[in-house]
């Protein structure tokens, strides 16, 4: 990605509600162990999130538990963990998603993490 990794961090863990989270719906606060709470809307529908932080490493590492209901993670903590590093002026970014209660919720945050991550990179641009 072209974004620094300190942008990246922090659209994770202080900014979620500029380019993801529904205006209004965020609590968060990027410690270890703290819980965080977001709903998006899509569709018409409102989908809430909840989790806690694993792991911090500013602009290196997110590690969090991502839970969310029907069509979700069907109320499964799944582990989201996100690597960042510094590269030719941009960020070399991983994203996995583990710990799925089924195939059909794996298959669903496959397809949906491209799209998340698009608007993602369409917000930070828009802010810059």
């Amino acid at each position: 990605m072209s974004e620094s990794p300190a942008a990246l961090y922090s659209a994770f863990t202080t900014r979620l509600d500029s380019w993801f989270a529904a205006p209004g719906t965020l609590t968060m606060t990027p410690e270890v162990g703290a819980l965080f709470f977001f709903e998006t809307h899509f569709e018409g529908q409102r989908h809430p999130h909840y989790g806690r932080f694993l792991r911090l490493v500013p602009n290196q590492l997110i590690e969090m538990t991502w839970v969310t209901g029907n069509p979700g993670t069907q109320g499964a903590e799944t582990v989201v963990t996100i690597e960042l590093e510094s590269r030719d002026g941009g960020t070399h970014f991983r994203l996995a998603h583990a710990g799925f209660a089924d195939a059909d919720s794996k298959d669903g945050h496959l397809k949906a993490w491209p799209q998340v991550l698009d608007h993602l990179v369409q917000n930070i641009a828009q802010d810059d």
